[in-house]
């Protein structure tokens, strides 16, 4: 859904020019909210393959079910990227996220942006902080203000699969690198630093 509704908005923008940016920002962020909401209590709504890895580093998840997880949002990210394509043609590059400037820009604020995001999920996903289902809510809202100001720069990824299945349904694998790379030490950065701050608060 993620891949579908997000990289879908993106495609239908291009086509119909009737949702701009701001449009696919808070598609990116409601779809996510809405999966956050529909299968955190099954899986703990893992649709980030960074932040899943996140997650291990800082031992909220087990390392043995990682590539599991890997695997199922690669293949739910390229099943979403060819119905795009089978369904819309082959629009915007399928929704692939491409940098506006230099690569050297994108990788910084890709892990930017990544590093935020994984602070906002560990903070309302563990620990006496955890605060339920309204994790929902601020990891949402996190992800669409992050695409409404760093979209136009990098296309706001933050997530490896999102970029990649797209990436490679539409053949189009320019770039790819920033995408994968960024998102992954980005996330790490950021679950580390949370731990290091709750582990100063609590000493």
């Amino acid at each position: 859904m993620l891949v579908f509704a997000g990289c879908g908005a993106i495609m239908v923008d291009a086509k119909t020019h009737q949702l701009g940016h701001v449009g696919v920002a808070l598609t990116f962020g409601l779809v996510v909210m809405a999966m956050i909401y529909a299968v955190g209590p099954i899986s703990g709504a893992h649709l980030n393959a960074a932040v899943t890895l996140a997650f291990a580093l800082t031992r909220h998840f087990s390392w043995s079910r990682l590539v599991a997880y890997w695997a199922a949002q690669l293949a739910g990210g390229i099943a979403a990227a060819a119905l795009l394509r089978v369904s819309l043609g082959d629009v915007a590059h399928l929704g692939a996220t491409l940098p506006s400037g230099s690569e050297a820009q994108s990788f910084v604020w890709e892990l930017v942006l990544s590093a935020v995001l994984m602070l906002v999920v560990l903070a309302v996903a563990t620990g006496t902080r955890e605060v339920g289902e309204a994790a929902a809510l601020a990891v949402g809202g996190t992800i669409a203000l992050e695409a409404l100001f760093g979209g136009p720069i990098t296309g706001a990824s933050m997530n490896p699969v999102r970029s990649l299945a797209p990436a490679l349904v539409s053949g189009d694998l320019h770039a790819v690198w920033i995408y994968l790379l960024a998102p992954m030490v980005g996330a790490a950065i950021g679950g580390v630093t949370y731990e290091l701050l709750r582990d100063a608060r609590l000493a």
